[in-house]
């Protein structure tokens, strides 16, 4: 249970008495953890049986069931809890974003498996079906970034970010599917059951995710993509540069590899561009 989470969302609900514990506690966590009963008690001028039903009103056992529950949900999101001062102006703002991405784009091509990309590059242009996996926020944009880039060079694709859609589709895929799956954390236990029962198919695994994971180790191709989280929590995350910058990668490997497949595939989508909606052809090859 989220105890910090709990009080914060429910807080405007409690009586007055619960609401001092409440800012007590929200106040500094770690100094209620070192209290006894009596001391909060007293700390928010409240009686220690109040205290008592403040804890069960938050499905705790006890004052000592609240305090356990509380130090795991201080234990995790340490860094939430006293958020560093970030910028604030939008210019400092727009500086550390792109300074960010800056970084992580060569940092990615600095530790880019170019042996493994050749080799996922080669299984796409030799498959018969491609499948594109992730869910959550990017994993599941790359995914679709995936059936984006190759379904212009004349390949079958599809993707889908629901993991039982996907586990589905793993068992019902044709011999020689490719799977390309997308994991940041590298701790999605259900996409790493997904890929395992591919692998019990037969079908060519490329995984795109951190070293060392629960998902990495269900990969034939692993293409690894680290980097280390920003400190400032308000920033989103430049890891998603990472996976696209390496996603872009492969698919101009896969396009040159296919040649003239996939110079001819690409004429015919541009042609309908041209005539539909341009008028020219320097526009990029769909929205």
């Amino acid at each position: 249970m989220d105890i910090v989470g709990l009080l914060q969302t429910e807080k405007n609900e409690f009586t007055r008495s619960e609401r001092a514990l409440t800012e007590i506690v929200l106040a500094d966590v770690d100094s209620v953890l070192k209290m006894s009963i009596v001391d909060l008690a007293a700390h928010a001028e409240v009686s220690p049986p109040t205290v008592t039903r403040f804890c069960r009103r938050l499905g705790c056992d006890s004052y000592a069931d609240f305090k356990v529950r509380l130090a795991q949900s201080r234990f995790v999101g340490q860094r939430y809890f006293a958020p560093q001062a970030g910028p604030s102006s939008v210019h400092e703002i727009a500086q550390g974003v792109v300074n960010g991405i800056q970084s992580i784009i060569y940092d990615t091509f600095d530790h880019l498996d170019f042996a493994a990309v050749e080799r996922a590059a080669e299984s796409i242009v030799k498959s018969s079906f491609v499948l594109a996996f992730g869910s959550g926020g990017a994993s599941s944009m790359m995914a679709g970034e995936v059936e984006a880039r190759l379904f212009r060079l004349g390949l079958k694709v599809a993707s889908t970010d629901d993991h039982q859609l996907q586990m589905m589709r793993a068992a019902a895929a044709p011999a020689g599917t490719v799977i390309v799956a997308f994991s940041m954390s590298g701790n999605n236990s259900q996409l790493a059951r997904t890929l395992t029962v591919a692998g019990e198919y037969g079908h060519t695994r490329i995984v795109i995710t951190r070293s060392a994971s629960m998902v990495s180790a269900q990969s034939d191709i692993l293409l690894p993509v680290n980097w280390h989280e920003n400190t400032d929590i308000l920033r989103p995350t430049p890891g998603r540069y990472a996976f696209l910058a390496t996603v872009d990668v492969l698919a101009q490997t896969v396009a040159t590899r296919l040649g003239p497949s996939a110079v001819a595939s690409m004429r015919r989508i541009k042609h309908q561009l041209v005539v539909n909606r341009d008028g020219d052809d320097t526009q990029p090859l769909g929205d």
